[in-house]
């Protein structure tokens, strides 16, 4: 095993090479970099050039109106003033001693903003997490049992219409419903937690955090009992009708006693081995939709400003980080079939 463990981790470096550095190489490509931003704000956004002066039409205008050497002292300020290569092989450097780098507008290393931001994303994804597996693997199993049956036929036309629905759409429902809309107003509508969180008393602090967390959690579980509960109820049909089950009850052992003791157990081995993974997951689940719905300040958040400001410490960090935790999170996924399942074998 532990060789199949050195394999897998050595297999990492080229996929994190890959993608870091496909995404370098788009990132020279793109207009609007940070040099052409702090121009332009120089200019006045855009403004004319020197006396008021307009350029020709069709002419490019971005560093008009700016002195060269100023654009000069920019390009160093960001690092520009360096080849490509050269800033490539820098930032490989960086990301080997897991130095992600520093944002070029706000002035914080790229772990200082995933750090601030963790808590926001963190929330949403592990709620979404305990309630998706503790209402999808009980239901699932409900409906195994009674396959076929009215409760199965409903229980499946509410999880797939509830999946068919993009969480972003039920987040503006609830809003309009709950948050102030037309109808009621339970629950805020911005941020994790009150202005006034500091000053509340720990219980205050528990239900104000939970009133602010209850919307947008919803939105985003509802469109996740569809997976976790077909794949129970597939699972737990597909022991049901194994050799031993009915073996076991030609013997006259009691249905209960036999979903649970042993039906149960060997179900649930597709759905456990996927749960450090998700566990892990939960914590970088953050959903930009939802985030900018609720004015919820998360990862997805994060990433999404940094790509439209030409953040690229940030983009490249982040990506590069997140890319390494999937990838770590698949491997524990993978070695928890040998720990649930020791018939298992890697070799």
């Amino acid at each position: 095993m532990w060789a199949y463990v050195l394999k897998r981790l050595l297999l990492m470096i080229p996929t994190l090479l890959g993608i870091v550095t496909v995404t370098f190489v788009v990132t020279q490509f793109v207009p609007g970099g940070p040099v052409e931003q702090m121009v332009a704000q120089l200019r006045g956004r855009g403004g004319g050039g020197e006396g008021g002066a307009s350029a020709p039409q069709g002419a490019y205008r971005g560093r008009q109106g700016v002195d060269p050497a100023r654009v000069e002292e920019i390009k160093k300020l960001y690092g520009f003033d360096e080849p490509a290569p050269r800033r490539y092989l820098k930032m490989l450097g960086q990301f080997a001693r897991m130095d992600l780098g520093r944002s070029f507008f706000q002035d914080k290393t790229v772990w200082q903003l995933i750090r601030e931001k963790l808590p926001v994303s963190a929330s949403l994804g592990l709620w979404t997490f305990l309630f998706t597996y503790l209402v999808s693997v009980p239901l699932g199993i409900a409906k195994a049992v009674r396959a076929g049956t009215r409760f199965d036929a409903a229980t499946t036309f509410v999880i797939l219409a509830g999946y068919a629905v993009p969480a972003f759409v039920v987040g503006v429902l609830l809003m309009v419903l709950f948050a102030g809309g037309t109808l009621l107003q339970w629950f805020p509508l911005r941020g994790l937690v009150s202005s006034d969180w500091a000053q509340l008393s720990l219980v205050h602090k528990v239900t104000d955090y939970l009133h602010h967390i209850a919307l947008p959690v919803t939105a985003l579980t509802l469109g996740s009992f569809a997976v976790i509960t077909v794949m129970t109820k597939n699972s737990v049909l597909e022991e049901i009708r194994k050799q031993y089950v009915l073996t076991a009850r030609a013997k006259g052992v009691g249905e209960r006693q036999l979903l649970w003791r042993h039906v149960f157990r060997n179900a649930l081995i597709p759905i456990m081995t996927g749960f450090p993974a998700a566990f892990v997951g939960a914590f970088f689940s953050g959903s930009l939709l939802i985030e900018t719905l609720f004015s919820l300040d998360g990862l997805g958040l994060l990433s999404y400003d940094s790509v439209i400001r030409r953040d690229y410490p940030v983009v490249l960090g982040t990506l590069f980080f997140f890319t390494l935790i999937g990838l770590l999170t698949k491997l524990v996924r993978d070695l928890a079939y040998i720990w649930v399942d020791p018939r298992v074998k890697y070799d």
